[in-house]
């Protein structure tokens, strides 16, 4: 007798492991580690490593011309880019499913933000890519060049208004140490700082989020090293 494989059983089972609400605290933890290293080496080797380099603030001409000579380079670094948009969005997810046990509103508000971010991040890096299209026209691509620093920088205002509310979760949580919801509070008052100075402020220059470096650092760590040894069942964790 053959027998049918049970397709339908297999199809059901993959479907629920790309349903991040259905991801364990361990699942949750370990994606969003890993997530967050791919997002450091690739905004470190696209943009500050691909693109920067190539940019001469206030000389629209020569940063036509180091970019024209180095079109692919540009172009990967861009392309960078939009993949840390992609993993940003699958870190908010794996964050809602790691907090929502601790309060399932305050962790959706939190990876709307975070995603919201993201969104922006994207029209920042098209603002790059149409740079390129406005090479024959230095000026007009510089200025697309600095709308990617200026939509980003105000964007990340977001991202720590997202920080505070996961800071604030993992302090209510007890799976965290109290240590980096207030190392995460700290960063995300950073970047909310950063983004209003260069809205109200003319020819300020972002440093506070500078902080944020430890707290989201050792946050990754604790992710990969502890946090994927959590109890693979939910309630385990109330």
């Amino acid at each position: 007798m053959t027998t049918i494989p049970a397709t339908g059983t297999t199809a059901s089972r993959n479907t629920s492991q790309l349903d991040f609400r259905s991801w364990s605290p361990g699942t949750a933890s370990l994606i969003s580690g890993l997530g967050l290293v791919a997002m450091v080496v690739l905004m470190t080797a696209g943009y500050f490593g691909a693109v920067v380099p190539l940019i001469t603030p206030g000389d629209a001409a020569k940063t036509a011309q180091d970019i024209t000579q180095s079109g692919p380079v540009y172009l990967a670094g861009v392309g960078c880019i939009f993949l840390v948009v992609l993993l940003d969005v699958v870190v908010s997810a794996a964050w809602y499913a790691l907090f929502r046990g601790v309060n399932r509103h305050l962790s959706a508000a939190a990876a709307w933000l975070r995603a919201t971010y993201s969104g922006l991040l994207a029209v920042a890096a098209a603002q790059l890519a149409y740079a390129f299209t406005l090479l024959e026209n230095p000026g007009q691509a510089l200025h697309a060049i600095e709308s990617f620093r200026a939509i980003w920088l105000i964007s990340l205002g977001l991202f720590g208004l997202h920080l505070l509310l996961i800071g604030y979760l993992e302090l209510r949580s007890t799976f965290v140490p109290k240590v980096f919801g207030v190392l995460l509070l700290i960063s995300g008052a950073g970047y909310i700082v950063d983004a209003l100075g260069v809205i109200f402020m003319a020819g300020f220059t972002p440093v506070y989020a500078l902080f944020a470096i430890i707290g989201e650092t050792s946050f990754i760590f604790w992710l990969l090293i502890k946090g994927r040894r959590l109890p693979l069942r939910r309630g385990a964790l109330r």
